[in-house]
């Protein structure tokens, strides 16, 4: 059984609310010496996004842009930005939650224009690169639409819920990955590993055929590409209760991307450095599984085809088994979901594929 002491959750939000109380003082006093306020912070273009093999995944270089008010064409851009920040702190302070979306919507009520919620969305995450801390960190969240399954006790900090404490295999559906969750502590587990899976159905399999218990797993249900708030929590669980990370997708290029998002990161995270797993596995489906296991198949499309010879020329992809299978790909032209092992049965999957999987992957 592994036990965690807990852990510096609330400490995490005192460090976000003085890192945003920074950037305010520093605004005021500006303006209180008589200046135009400016704020400097990383630039997120393209000519300064750099892959960093020790820490695998994309970072942001040297390159630096001002957003200042003594440029008019800076002024709005600014001005939503300092909102932003203002509005993260309140969220902070009083631990409230906002979505995206919401974001979008209460900005208007101060009179601060977006043009529409992608450009809100790009100024939350400029406030991510000047302070150092996610988007989640200021209780900002997407939708949520993952889910976790398995023996791991967790203790609420939010508020109202403070002290209580909830095991994750206690409802039979799994347990919405959301802000309460992500930030909760980490009391203790039964579990040696976890098996993240790309769809919801076979979530429900893997639930039903008691994969937590016969492979001493949690299972997390990502529904495609994983959320940030999701990557963040099994981050957390790889890192403060040492559980490798195990992953399973369709088997297509798409599929590959998925895990490689949550092993390395995505390039529109680069700023960020606690969203990856880089020990992480890629367990399946891999293209030869497809032909090992004579699994129900479609060809491949142009687009598929076109994203594998991206992934061929991207640096995250440069390890073996992920040249190996993509070039495989390329020579069979064809995919497969996770569902395809049902053509031996509903439980062929679980029976005969995992076992073979982990004892090949462990070895």
């Amino acid at each position: 059984m592994k036990r965690k002491s807990k852990s510096s959750a609330m400490e995490r939000k005192k460090d976000v609310l003085e890192a945003l109380r920074s950037l305010g003082k520093g605004i005021y006093d500006q303006m209180n010496n008589g200046v135009f306020p400016e704020i400097e912070m990383p630039s997120r273009s393209t000519t300064n996004l750099l892959y960093h093999p020790e820490l695998r995944q994309y970072v942001l270089g040297d390159k630096n842009v001002n957003r200042t008010a003594r440029n008019i064409r800076h002024l709005r851009p600014f001005t939503q930005l300092v909102w932003t920040a203002y509005f993260a702190h309140e969220l902070t302070q009083l631990r409230k939650s906002s979505t995206l979306r919401d974001v979008y919507y209460s900005a208007q009520a101060f009179d601060i224009s977006f043009n529409d919620q992608s450009q809100s969305n790009n100024i939350i995450t400029d406030l991510e690169t000047v302070v150092g801390y996610a988007r989640e960190d200021f209780n900002i969240f997407p939708e949520e639409r993952s889910a976790v399954f398995g023996d791991l006790t967790i203790e609420y900090t939010v508020p109202g819920y403070e002290g209580k404490q909830l095991n994750l295999s206690s409802h039979p559906d799994g347990m919405m990955v959301g802000p309460a969750l992500t930030y909760s502590e980490l009391i203790k587990t039964s579990a040696d590993k976890i098996i993240v899976i790309e769809k919801g159905a076979m979530f429900t399999r893997f639930i039903e055929e008691h994969v937590y218990e016969k492979f001493n797993a949690l299972i997390i249900y990502t529904s495609g590409q994983s959320p940030r708030a999701t990557r963040f929590f099994i981050q957390r669980l790889n890192k403060e209760m040492d559980l490798p990370v195990f992953i399973f997708t369709d088997g297509d290029p798409w599929g590959m991307h998925i895990a490689m998002v949550l092993i390395s990161g995505s390039a529109n995270a680069a700023h960020l450095r606690e969203l990856t797993i880089p020990d992480a596995k890629w367990a399946g489906v891999w293209a030869s599984d497809i032909v090992d296991y004579k699994l129900p198949s479609d060809s491949l499309t142009e687009i598929d085809i076109k994203r594998l010879h991206e992934l061929l020329k991207d640096p995250r992809y440069k390890g073996d088994i992920w040249q190996k299978q993509t070039k495989t790909f390329l020579k069979n032209k064809t995919k497969c979901e996770l569902e395809s092992f049902s053509r031996y049965g509903l439980t062929h999957i679980v029976d005969k594929y995992l076992p073979e999987r982990f004892k090949e992957l462990e070895s």
